[in-house]
Parts: structure tokens; C-alpha cells; sequence
């Protein structure tokens, strides 16, 4: 299943139905939960079952015994919240976790209860509070196998990557153009067959470009500049994320990859521009219609900015105006909206009356 459908099945399902996630390492799964939670509007608590011993999901509360003379038992912070309150409650790595951690995860998720208070009765989940768990799949993990009674208890899929769906969050995460130009012609470089992987070896998951696009950020390395130095520190870089073969091939993409005309250059002049976009592969002119986008969300555009956006539309093709004026608007800044829509309000409603169908494409 793809993402973009399990986030909208999983949304839809009763609270006290358990999901299950099964899918390779890297694919985003806590990342995907995460988002879910913020879509329904409840806190998430994210618990790993690979880290924790059996004293974690509750041990007794001694002192009360020796005054009362009853066990109970004192439950982990995350545990109560869940009860106290609706949360998502995410249990991730399950088949990696010790047998009393599995053991408990499961009572959580079957009977939603865990513990037992003073009159014996045991701590049950908040009725809206909703319960992910997830386990890394496949013969080259080392995991625990999960019974078959147990998985009919919840509503299992398989997570599979989708270059399309991870386009639509890289764009909305602002993952930078030139690895997300990368990945549209290498797509098998996103997610790679694992059966293919010799043990140890370092490969590209989805979560390992998000880590190298956060790193590459952060140590100020502009992928425009082709200098030796900076070639040589990009793939130094890259290698602890990607792999050797990956990074290779990525950073020799870099140093031949060519913008031919910056968001910056647009803005001050599309007269100066349009000879250069005239000769731009299409490729090239939705990478700089996205970065149009991006650059319209972090910056305040003037009317005679937004013109030379606007005039854009007069070389390239209708489905690319509709595109373009999609990217500006996901940025969310209304003043530019306002000011390029100004100038091409009347240009896209006479497209959009021809062609009905590049607005539900967009949408």
C-alpha cells in the first residue's frame, strides 16, 4: 500500500482498531505516524520496543504493599498519558522488542489495558486514544516472528515507498531541489531492493536523503559550486548516509547538474532570462517553477517581481502555468498570491476553462 492511502484509511478507522505497519527500515514509518497524528490533532508518544527491558512497562509499587498489603503496580508515564487522555500511542520496532516487552505491547493492543490498581482492576486506554505498531519486515532482519493470531488483531498492511508520494512531502519538507531532480530519474535510489544489499553495507533509505538534504543545510555546502573542494566534502558527506556506489553516482549528477537561471535572476529580469529558459528541458523549467515556489514562501515579492513571474507563462505550457501558480500558492504567502495573481488571474481562468482537467491533476 502506498502511503498517501494508508494515511487516509488509517485516519478513518475506528480509535480502538490497532494498526500495524510493516515495512523495510528507513521507508519513514514513525515520520508517517507523526503526520497522522497531526492531521487528527492528537499528541504523539513514540515508544521503541527494541530499547526497553520489562521493568519499563510497569514494575511494582512496594512501598504500597508493605502498607496496604495489595501489589499494584506503578506505570510508565506514557502508559498513563494514554489512559488519562486521546493520544497516539505508536509501538515501533514490536518484532525487535525483548518477549515480556512483546507480551505487554500485545496486551495494550488486544484488551487496551495494562496493570492493575488497588482493587484489581487494570489501567485501561483512554476510547479515543488510537495505536500504531510497527516492525521492520523481511528475511534480512533479525526479529522476532510475530503470531498469526495476534496479527488478525490488527489492521496489518505492507508499507511500500512511493517516489510520488515522497515527492509530495521532499516539496512540502523543502528537501532540496537538485536531490529530489535526482531521485525523479534514479528512483531506484530512494528505496533500493534490500535482498541486494551485502550485510553491513551502508544504502539510500527515504529517511537517509531527509538526513543528508538536514546535513548538507547545515554545514552551509552549496551545490551549485563545482569547486574540487566542495565536490570532494559533498561526497565525503554523502557516503556516510548513502553508501559508496549512491554517492558516486549522486555527487557526479551535482557537479554536471546546471541551473540555468535562479529564482533570483526572474525576479530582477525576465527579459534578461528568456533566451536561457527558451533552450531549458522541461525538466529544468518545473525544477525552477518549484523553486519559484519556495523562494515565493520564504520572500516578499513586489508587483514588478511578480510581472516577471507572471511572464513566464508566455514560453512554457499551459500545464506548467497551472503547476507554477500551484507551487506559489502552497507557499502560503498571501501577498504574493495577491500580487501574482494580478497579473495572471485572467490568463489562468481562460486555461482553466479549456483545460478542466490540469486543475483536478494539480489538486
Amino acid at each position: 500500500m502506498n502511503i498517501k492511502t494508508f494515511k487516509e484509511i488509517s485516519s478513518s478507522l475506528p480509535p480502538h482498531i490497532a494498526i500495524l505497519i510493516r515495512a523495510q527500515t528507513g521507508v519513514g514509518k514513525s515520520a508517517i505516524v507523526g503526520q497522522i497524528a497531526e492531521e487528527v490533532n492528537l499528541p504523539l508518544i513514540d515508544v521503541r520496543g527494541s530499547t526497553m527491558s520489562e521493568g519499563d512497562l510497569g514494575y511494582p509499587d512496594i512501598e504500597g504493599m508493605k502498607k496496604k498489603g495489595i501489589m499494584t503496580f506503578c506505570m510508565p508515564s506514557w502508559f498513563v498519558r494514554a489512559c488519562n487522555e486521546p493520544v497516539i500511542l505508536f509501538l515501533d520496532e514490536l518484532n525487535r522488542s525483548l518477549p515480556a516487552v512483546q507480551q505487554s505491547f500485545f496486551q495494550i493492543v488486544l484488551d487496551r489495558q495494562l496493570g492493575n490498581d488497588e482493587e484489581g482492576r487494570p489501567y485501561n486506554i483512554h476510547p479515543n486514544t488510537r495505536i500504531f505498531a510497527a516492525v521492520n519486515h523481511g528475511a534480512e532482519y533479525d526479529v522476532n516472528e510475530m503470531d498469526p493470531a495476534l496479527l488478525r488483531r490488527f489492521w496489518t498492511i505492507d508499507l511500500e515507498s512511493n517516489f510520488d508520494d515522497w515527492e509530495e512531502w521532499a516539496n512540502k519538507s523543502k528537501i532540496s531541489s537538485i536531490i529530489i531532480s535526482f531521485l525523479k530519474t534514479r528512483k531506484s535510489n530512494l528505496s533500493p531492493d534490500l535482498t541486494k544489499i551485502q550485510p553491513g553495507n551502508v544504502f539510500p533509505t527515504p529517511a537517509s536523503w531527509t538526513r543528508l538534504d538536514e546535513s548538507i543545510k547545515y554545514s552551509n555546502i552549496d551545490l551549485e559550486d563545482k569547486s574540487k573542494e566542495n565536490i570532494s566534502m559533498l561526497y565525503s558527506l554523502s557516503q556516510g548516509f548513502l553508501g559508496k556506489e549512491t554517492s558516486i553516482e549522486f555527487v557526479d549528477y551535482v557537479s554536471k547538474f546546471e541551473i540555468s537561471v535562479k529564482p533570483e535572476d526572474l525576479l530582477k529580469s525576465f527579459e534578461m532570462c528568456r533566451t536561457k529558459i527558451v533552450k531549458m528541458s522541461n525538466d529544468k523549467i518545473n525544477s525552477l517553477i518549484e523553486r519559484l515556489g519556495e523562494h515565493s514562501a520564504d520572500n516578499k515579492w513586489d508587483l514588478s517581481q511578480a510581472k516577471n513571474v507572471s511572464m513566464l507563462s508566455n514560453i512554457i505550457s499551459d500545464e506548467m502555468t497551472v503547476h507554477l501558480w500551484s507551487c506559489i500558492s502552497k507557499g502560503r504567502n498571501i501577498e504574493n498570491i495577491q500580487n501574482f495573481h494580478h497579473h495572471i488571474g485572467k490568463k489562468l481562468i481562460e486555461i482553466i476553462t479549456e483545460n478542466k482537467d490540469l486543475i483536478s491533476s494539480e489538486a
